[in-house]
């Protein structure tokens, strides 16, 4: 078994890794970005180091990570999901450093990262695929071709996307331009490759996935499928066990086909193999090969821990069961809670937690970093908890899930609960009659929400006076990025209740540090003017679309801006002539920044 694991990740996965390296009996490693030091993952390891650089991109920084590792002296690193935990390179570099990755073997990811290589291994094995190109395509005329060939809509997809990133929609041969520009720009932008292929687009198909967990003995096993139809964007909102709706001999073809594609690649460790539905056929989509956001719904219906047996199976272990072993119980729901604003377009909503009360059933689990008091940054994506609720039926399950969500209590920032519960009670949902788009083209149109009023923010944690009259108090104190715990004693002057006359420390590591308390100041944002556009939030501007002197109409798109791994459209309030453009492309900003103006 290993002796230390870091876990290169951040928020509730770091969090879920570490309850199953507790369960080992594993020491674990927290690494975390300077505005994370107060995170839940980094109050629960056994051991944490700071990273070092801009918050956005630390948990990308291969090389700092892997020279962090080497200094803790953790003999395996387990990626979570997002950031490396599909990174090929990283994988080799963990392996050169004789640090073992917990996940699938480097040369399996780097096939799988592709979408086209992974088309053509699917094929070979005998898995359906959609019908489309195996080669990349790069210039608009190709793609119209193809767009004859298959009939639209198709599908301009960035070969190393995944998550809906670098995916573009065309309905007609007018919109390839625009739609591969943008396809090759996310795809170079999120994943360094600007390489796109075209397949025939699926209306109203249905996102089926298969749960797989091998070894490196050769045994693989499925754990039954997940219904992952109702996104926004092609993210994921709300998943379910099993799929409903789903014809018997469709389902039994589908799992059988996820294994004996995992088998043609050589995998192990955990993973997943997307699928495309339509009708009563199937279509491979791609293989996700880490763990999955919504594995604790295939958890909670087959009673295996997914993350404790990638670990074990990492460590070279078989798997601790077999397929006819595993056998599946009852109807699992999650609802992905995410700081957002569903009655805003799903509009980021970053803050502080001022209320946070978990839901406590017996057959309710939330998986979550977040805790009253907790700033949901601006840097990072905008999952604050997973919601899982199992019931014996699916119909027990959503009733449950509802009575969940209604005891679900957040105040400090929006976020998508009333979507849910709105999504829980329709009956189209309700009767299984989900697809990718059900949400954007059929729901958001038949329902009515609305914004929540902005909840009173919550008295700071660590109010001046509070802490000047406290008996002891925790602090964490960074020495060359290693951590440690310090407790601090402070004595204070009470006819002077703002000002500290000493502060004595004690630390195993460390030394004594006077302490200084000063008041927290608040900037009110500027009001918004018309014809100013201006940055919703700290994020990114990743293209300007128009040009100073450039005449525009209101609600034209002038700026594409990216924020909390969201890209979204600024338009223009009112026709007029750009007068200014404030920013370049690739710049970050903070919130209420004015990127370019529109005059007369």
């Amino acid at each position: 078994m290993f002796n230390k694991v870091l876990i290169a990740n951040r928020s509730e996965i770091a969090v879920r890794v570490i309850q199953a390296c507790r369960e080992l009996g594993i020491p674990t490693v927290a690494i975390f970005s300077e505005p994370d030091k107060d995170s839940r993952h980094v109050q629960m390891a056994s051991e944490t180091w700071q990273l070092e650089g801009q918050p956005a991109k630390v948990y990308l920084d291969a090389a700092q990570i892997l020279d962090i590792a080497k200094r803790a002296g953790a003999d395996a690193i387990h990626p979570g999901y997002g950031f490396l935990s599909e990174n090929a390179d990283f994988a080799r570099d963990c392996a050169a450093a004789g640090i073992k990755f917990i996940g699938p073997s480097p040369d399996v990811i780097h096939k799988m990262g592709s979408k086209i290589e992974s088309r053509r291994v699917m094929d070979a094995a005998g898995v359906p695929v959609v019908p489309g190109t195996t080669n990349p395509v790069r210039t608009p005329e190709e793609v119209k071709k193809l767009g004859e060939q298959y009939g639209y809509p198709i599908a301009i997809k960035a070969s190393a996307g995944g998550g809906g990133r670098g995916l573009r929609v065309v309905r007609k041969a007018e919109e390839v331009d625009n739609a591969l520009a943008g396809a090759q720009r996310e795809g170079a932008s999120y994943f360094g490759s600007d390489e796109v292929y075209v397949e025939k687009y699926l209306d109203h198909p249905r996102h089926i996935e298969v749960q797989i967990l091998a070894d490196e003995h050769g045994n693989i096993v499925h754990l039954f499928e997940r219904d992952c139809s109702s996104q926004r964007r092609h993210q994921k909102l709300l998943e379910e066990t099993p799929a409903t709706k789903l014809d018997k001999d469709l389902r039994a073809r589908l799992l059988a086909s996820a294994v004996k594609g995992a088998a043609a690649l050589g995998y192990s460790s955990a993973g997943t193999v997307e699928c495309m539905v339509s009708g009563n056929d199937f279509y491979f989509l791609e293989v996700n090969t880490r763990i999955q956001v919504e594995h604790p719904i295939s958890e909670a219906t087959t009673g295996i821990d997914i993350v404790k047996e990638q670990i074990l199976v990492a460590a070279g272990h078989k798997l601790s069961f077999t397929q006819e072993e595993i056998s599946q119980r009852g109807h699992a729901i999650e609802c992905r809670i995410n700081a957002e604003d569903p009655a805003k377009n799903f509009m980021p909503s970053p803050g502080t937690l001022s209320r946070y009360e978990l839901p406590h059933h017996p057959w309710v689990r939330v998986d979550t970093a977040c805790y009253p008091g907790y700033t949901v940054l601006p840097f990072y994506d905008s999952l604050l908890a997973k919601l899982v609720v199992w019931g014996r039926t699916r119909e027990e399950a959503i009733n449950r899930t509802k009575v969940a969500l209604n005891n679900f209590k957040i105040e400090g920032v929006q976020t998508t609960i009333p979507f849910h519960l709105a999504m829980l009670d329709d009956p189209n949902f309700q009767a299984g009659e989900i697809y990718t788009t059900y949400v954007e083209q059929d729901l958001m149109k038949r329902i009515n929400l609305k914004s929540a009023a902005p909840a009173a923010p919550a008295a700071a944690s660590g109010d001046a006076a509070t802490i000047e009259r406290a008996d002891t108090r925790s602090f964490e104190v960074g020495v060359n990025q290693k951590v440690f715990k310090v407790a601090v004693t402070e004595l204070v002057d009470p006819s002077k209740p703002r000002t500290v006359v000493k502060a004595s420390a004690t630390a195993t590591k460390g030394t004594a540090t006077k302490m200084e308390t000063r008041t927290r100041s608040t900037t009110a944002s500027a009001t918004a003017t018309r014809g100013e556009i201006k940055s919703t939030m700290h994020g990114l501007v990743k293209e300007i679309l128009v040009q100073a002197g450039a005449e525009v109409k209101a609600g034209q798109k002038v700026i594409i801006f990216e924020a909390m791994k969201m890209e979204s459209d600024l338009v223009a309030d009112r026709d007029g002539k750009v007068t200014d453009v404030k920013v370049k492309p690739g710049q970050t900003v903070d919130a209420h920044t004015l990127l370019l103006t529109i005059g007369d």
